[in-house]
C-alpha cells in the first residue's frame, strides 16, 4: 500500500482531497492518506510517503522539494501540458489545445472561453523544474459549448478533473 501526503491551499474547495478519499473508501485506491498540509510544505520531512498529491495548492513548490521527491509530486493543471517543452497537444477534433502556463484555475478557465478553444482540457503530471510542466500522467478534454461561462465549463471539467486525478493515483499505487 502507498502513502500519500496531499498538499491543500485554505482557499481551496477540497474537491481532489473528496475524490482521493472516496477513491480509498470504495477500495478502488490501494493508498492510505499519511497527513493533509494546509499550506505549508516544510512539514512533509516529518512523514514517510511514497506520493504528493497537491489538490487545489496555490502556491510554487521549491526545487529544493521536486529535487526530493523527483516524479512523486502529483499536479493537476487545468491546460493542456504537452509532452515535451516545444510540443503541443491536440485536441478531439484536430485543433491544438491551449497549456495555459502559468494561469490558475479561474484565470485558465477563461483564457480557453477568451482565446475561443473548442475544447478544455487538464492534465495530472509530475511537477518538475521548469514551471507548470512534467512527465504526464493523464489529460481529459472537455467540449466547450456556446452558452458556456467559466462557471458551467469549470464545473464539468472539474468531474473529469477529479477522475484522472484518482485513476493516475490508481495506476501508481495498485501496481503489483
Amino acid at each position: 500500500m502507498k502513502i500519500l501526503a496531499i498538499l491543500i491551499s485554505n482557499s481551496s474547495i477540497g474537491t481532489n482531497l473528496r475524490a482521493i478519499k472516496q477513491a480509498i473508501k470504495d477500495k478502488k485506491l490501494k493508498a492510505k492518506i499519511s497527513v493533509v498540509i494546509s499550506d505549508n510544505y516544510k512539514q512533509l520531512d516529518k512523514h514517510q510517503i511514497d506520493y504528493i498529491c497537491l489538490a487545489g495548492w496555490k502556491k510554487i513548490i521549491p526545487d529544493s522539494i521536486i529535487k526530493a521527491f523527483p516524479n512523486r509530486i502529483l499536479n493537476i493543471h487545468p491546460g493542456l501540458i504537452p509532452d515535451t517543452l516545444t510540443g503541443k497537444v491536440i485536441n478531439p477534433d484536430g485543433t491544438i489545445g491551449l497549456w495555459n502556463r502559468g494561469k490558475f484555475t479561474q484565470a485558465a478557465i477563461a483564457n480557453f472561453l477568451d482565446k475561443k478553444a473548442t475544447y478544455a482540457g487538464s492534465t495530472v503530471h509530475f511537477l518538475s523544474q521548469e514551471f507548470d510542466f512534467g512527465p504526464v500522467l493523464a489529460r481529459c478534454f472537455e467540449k466547450i459549448l456556446i452558452k458556456d461561462t467559466v462557471e458551467l465549463l469549470y464545473k464539468r471539467l472539474k468531474v473529469k478533473e477529479n477522475n484522472i486525478y484518482v485513476l493516475s493515483l490508481m495506476k501508481l499505487c495498485n501496481k503489483k
